[in-house]
């Protein structure tokens, strides 16, 4: 899209050490920007700075390349052929620069010209290039007898990478300078070789870095820093540097100095995308730059003084800030409900400390984290799993990621939510009341039985956990909630038929026989046990219509028995456990729409269902298994009249009389000796309540 005095383009390309950036490109009249896509890293040209550019044909199209007056180059691609001819008028009017047309030379031919043009080495035949060569992407430069080789740096992001080239320069006829000297000094005065040549302008000795882990002497060169190590030794160019953070400490007394590095530093398979200093703010420093007070002036403009004096954090962040050329960002307004700018929680298996700041999340420290605003498709603020009193709080990217920051302290809940909303972040569990300041002390003191999104969330996820692990026989059973603090709603089935009269608070005479209470017993709460399969089984065939039509399966189990054979194949030797949260993860991660083919499924099931259950019922079936089952029930199974407790029932505290012990549920049955029957009978004739007797 243009305007008058913009030019802006999406899905541009910037070639980078050999992959290819995606990115956004924008063209004013003052400056050439490009955004990186994947990082947020903004690249930034003057226009005054462009002194040739050159439209070429590429492999994704067309491309510009634009060479600056230090001698640097710039490379996009991903233009159409229609582009040029308001990119050359673009040009030619703002930057007074014409953009020419050139050919790439595709013969193939391996002979030609070495021409050097600033920083880029270009190989042509004829008066087309056939390839060229940014010498800032030269790591190494070394001769042979009639041979230069050249070694490249790598990118750890390229799939395929250029190692070497090797060039043949025929010996010379004329005398003077060898042709391969001649060659490799032209290499070597543009190659970015990073060598520790001349005096460091600093050093600040056994500074703790927290990743890599260690204490490290720092040396700071023109060029590029210097980590010295017991055991190993990193030179980070500064050009790497992506941003810098200057975080203080929950305790208010020391100071993190956080570097972002894009390429990261490695050390043999490991990465380090961040490079973070701990500092005590008490520790003070002096120290001199090695530079005269000419070269100071004119090098920083400023910035930086020959003598500089003050906590060591300060010094170490000023130099670093002038010598990459990058702002420090600091916390923004966010406060937490302690006073810091951060908030305590885990992320992983480490705890650590997350900085909600003006246009991202970072968390500190292992692993460290950085996720911009821009990138994040959506937050959400789910229940702590293993406490109330914390909260998770999860941020899904754009690209899919997903990151998990837990045990968050309930009263941060508040201080956060207002955060992440006044930032106009999409939040996906909007569904709790949005005056978080009105409604924070009814969060902080909020019965299980309260509306709460959390709760909500948490109900939907046991669901979906039961439903997993129930899966064998989900053609007989129906879904079951997930209510917390809801047990005590439970039919009278679970309760022992005497759970009242044997209550503790019972009036006891001196032979311990119970005397006569008319007052109703509060029930027994009972802690329910997972019943195993043969018990299950056995309510089942008791309580159900072995004739009766199987109810349906829901949506989420008809997913799952139609994926799960795909998602063993794909996680060969997941146990039952792990294939039920590996579903729930792929079930939560489905889009809508994919969703509503398997709640149509359902539905045509549960009609399928409706039909064949009218049908039953109007057959008289129903009604004669209804019949049998009261009459079970009415039936005495008991000596005296009393019925038997049931199986399942648990008495809350032990039964005395007769100077008895309290007997479990496995020994209650009919055929019990005279003296207990007698005491039976006895208690019999005591007036209870409905809900002592455990009648229906």
């Amino acid at each position: 899209m243009a305007s008058s005095d913009v030019l802006e383009y999406n899905d541009i390309y910037q070639e980078l050490k050999g992959i290819m950036i995606d990115g956004r490109l924008r063209l004013s009249h003052h400056t050439i920007v490009f955004k990186n896509s994947k990082t947020g890293k903004v690249d930034s040209v003057q226009a005054s700075d462009v002194s040739d550019g050159v439209w070429r044909r590429v492999a994704r199209g067309y491309g510009i390349r634009l060479q600056l007056k230090n001698g640097n180059l710039c490379k996009f691609d991903g233009f159409r052929e229609g582009d040029f001819d308001k990119m050359a008028d673009y040009f030619k009017s703002h930057y007074q620069v014409e953009l020419q047309e050139k050919e790439m030379c595709v013969k193939g031919w391996n002979w030609g010209t070495a021409r050097f043009n600033g920083q880029l080495l270009s190989f042509d035949i004829g008066e087309q290039s056939a390839f060229e060569i940014p010498l800032s992407n030269v790591s190494q430069c070394t001769t042979g007898k009639n041979e230069v080789t050249l070694e490249f740096h790598q990118n750890d992001d390229a799939e395929v990478s250029l190692m070497e080239v090797r060039f043949y320069v025929p010996p010379s006829q004329e005398d003077g300078m060898d042709p391969v000297e001649a060659f490799s000094q032209n290499v070597l005065s543009k190659a970015d070789i990073i060598q520790a040549t001349g005096d460091a302008l600093c050093i600040f000795r056994e500074l703790q870095c927290l990743t890599p882990r260690g204490r490290y002497d720092i040396r700071i060169y023109p060029a590029f820093l210097h980590l010295h190590g017991k055991t190993f030794d990193y030179k980070i160019p500064y050009t790497t540097v992506l941003r810098l953070f200057l975080l203080p400490h929950k305790d208010q007394r020391q100071m993190f100095f956080v570097i972002s590095l894009d390429p990261p530093i490695k050390q043999g398979q490991t990465r380090y995308h961040f490079l973070i200093l701990l500092f005590s703010k008490d520790d003070d420093l002096a120290l001199t730059l090695n530079m005269s007070e000419e070269e100071v002036t004119k090098r920083f403009d400023g910035k930086l003084s020959k003598q500089m004096s003050g906590p060591l954090y300060e010094v170490v962040s000023r130099i670093m800030k002038s010598l990459v050329s990058r702002k420090i960002t600091v916390p923004g307004n966010f406060v937490g409900n302690s006073g810091a700018h951060c908030i305590t929680c885990s992320y992983k298996a480490s705890s650590g400390l997350l900085y909600p700041l003006e246009r991202g999340f970072i968390y500190v420290h292992k692993p460290p984290v950085h996720i911009r605003f821009d990138e994040i498709s959506h937050v959400n603020f789910a229940r702590g799993t293993t406490t109330t009193r914390s909260f998770d709080f999860e941020i899904e990217t754009k690209q899919g990621s997903l990151y998990t920051f837990s045990s968050i302290e309930r009263e941060e809940y508040g201080k956060l939510f207002d955060f992440v909303n006044a930032k106009k972040l999409n939040i996906k569990n909007r569904g709790m009341k949005e005056s978080i300041k009105q409604n924070y002390d009814d969060y902080a003191d909020s019965d299980e039985d309260q509306h709460d999104a959390y709760l909500e969330q948490v109900k939907a996820e046991g669901r979906i956990r039961e439903e997993a692990a129930n899966d064998s026989d989900s053609g007989e059973e129906t879904d079951e909630s997930f209510n917390p603090g809801e047990e005590e709603d439970e039919v009278d089935e679970e309760y022992d038929s005497n759970a009242g009269g044997s209550s503790s608070s019972s009036n006891e005479d001196e032979s311990g026989n119970e005397k006569s209470r008319n007052v109703p017993a509060k029930k027994a709460k009972v802690v329910k046990e997972k019943p195993t399969k043969r018990k299950a089984e056995g309510k089942r065939s008791k309580d159900k219509d072995p004739l009766a039509p199987k109810r349906p399966m829901s949506t989420y189990m008809l997913w799952l028995n139609a994926n799960r054979e795909k998602i063993k194949a794909d996680n060969p030797g997941i146990s039952v456990t792990e294939l039920s949260k590996k579903a729930g993860e792929l079930w939560k991660s489905m889009t809508k729409d994919k969703k509503e083919e398997w709640d149509a499924r359902a539905a045509a099931a549960k009609k399928e269902y409706e039909k064949k259950m009218e049908e039953y019922k109007r057959s008289g079936k129903a009604e004669s298994f209804q019949k049998k089952k009261d009459a079970q029930k009415t039936k005495p199974k008991g000596k005296g009249g009393k019925q038997a407790a049931p199986r399942n029932a648990v008495s809350k505290s032990p039964v005395k009389g007769n100077g008895d012990s309290f007997k479990s549920k496995e020994f209650v049955s009919s055929d019990e000796s005279s003296s207990e029957s007698e005491g039976s009978e006895k208690a019999a004739s005591t007036p209870v309540s409905s809900e002592e007797s455990g009648s229906d």
